[in-house]
């Protein structure tokens, strides 16, 4: 990931955002005769962002217009991609295709059913105001068809949880306000609830949440589960455990290297290092070792005192994760590693 930038962050525009002012710009060109410069367009929460029209394209019976997205210092795969929306008659109301680079779901459990394009509903809405509103201005109907395609956008999905998830062919068309908050925990936990639902809708028992690739990657195989059972938790296990609260499977497996889970075993929710600390005074305390109060990470704290370490991390882990998930049934265990993948400890 980028590292952040220092000083006052700058927002940006979500693909749904830069879909719906493509939409704009194209349906000014089809029923008005020529394209905009640049569009305006209004956000769920009232905002008024102004897009510059990058590319633009007319044939016979359509209209397509590109914006550039900017992602402002967000660290997202999505940033300078190329969001296209052709319009063109159709047979009757609004109708969503997916076009180059842009997925379709295959898999129950997320907002928009199987076989439909992967636009979201809050992205679909905003284009159906534009579509309205250029339809009232113009003395048109509302009968359009919307194709939203993103060039390279299949490659880009490949870095996103979409495959996962059950999305083919690209990307989502993404935003529930429209606006990108740079180094938000919101985007990332939304990814992690959109995991569960899926599971939850193809009736797996058993996921895991894991703290990075390696840890992934060894419980994938330890538990020979499906992709889509991964959950990619990062830091944030307590947006995890929250969501699985209310949203519960069968069993939880925990993954990740001694220092997240050692922080986990000490109570923490998010794992991220400028969030939480290992606290070492506790460790020094807990095993009757001294040594530890002066250690400067959770591996040379847990190559000191030995495997009791980590056997204890991975019980403390599970018991606090239990903890948070009590009333829902759920089992829960943890897997402790270290860098190379070897596993160190195991609870549950």
């Amino acid at each position: 990931m980028s590292r952040k930038p220092q000083g006052d962050l700058r927002r940006g525009w979500t693909t749904g955002a830069c879909a719906t002012a493509a939409t704009r710009a194209a349906l000014q060109r089809l029923w008005g005769g020529a394209f905009p410069r640049a569009v305006t367009i209004t956000l769920p929460r009232g905002e008024t962002p102004t897009f510059a029209v990058a590319e633009a394209r007319a044939g016979d019976g359509w209209a397509e217009a590109g914006i550039v997205k900017d992602a402002g210092d967000d660290p997202d795969v999505t940033h300078g991609a190329l969001i296209r929306a052709r319009v063109a008659a159709s047979g009757g109301g609004i109708v969503f295709r997916a076009g180059e680079g842009v997925g379709t779901v295959t898999k129950p459990g997320l907002p928009i059913p199987p076989g439909e394009p992967a636009i979201n509903p809050v992205p679909r809405e905003m284009m159906r105001k534009v579509v309205e509103e250029e339809a009232a201005s113009h003395g048109k109907d509302p009968d359009i068809e919307i194709t939203v395609s993103v060039p390279g956008g299949e490659a880009l999905a490949a870095k996103t949880w979409n495959p996962r998830l059950g999305i083919a062919g690209g990307l989502s068309i993404l935003g529930t306000t429209g606006i990108v908050r740079p180094f938000s925990c919101a985007a990332w936990i939304a990814s992690i609830h959109r995991g569960v639902d899926v599971a939850r809708a193809a009736g797996t028992p058993h996921v895991a949440g894991c703290t990075g690739a390696t840890s992934e990657r060894v419980v994938q195989a330890l538990h020979g589960l499906p992709d889509h059972a991964m959950l990619d938790m990062g830091d944030f296990a307590g947006g995890l455990l929250k969501y699985l609260k209310t949203h519960p499977v069968a069993r939880l497996t925990i993954g990740g290297g001694i220092g997240k889970i050692t922080k986990l075993a000490q109570g923490a929710a998010d794992l991220h290092s400028s969030r939480s600390q290992v606290d070492f005074d506790d460790l020094a305390r807990r095993f009757d070792m001294p040594e530890l109060a002066t250690a400067t990470t959770a591996l040379e704290a847990a190559e000191t005192a030995g495997p009791r370490l980590a056997a204890w991390a991975a019980e403390a882990a599970r018991a606090h994760a239990a903890a948070r998930l009590e009333g829902t049934g759920m089992q829960v265990d943890v897997v402790v590693i270290d860098r190379g993948g070897r596993i160190l400890g195991q609870a549950g």
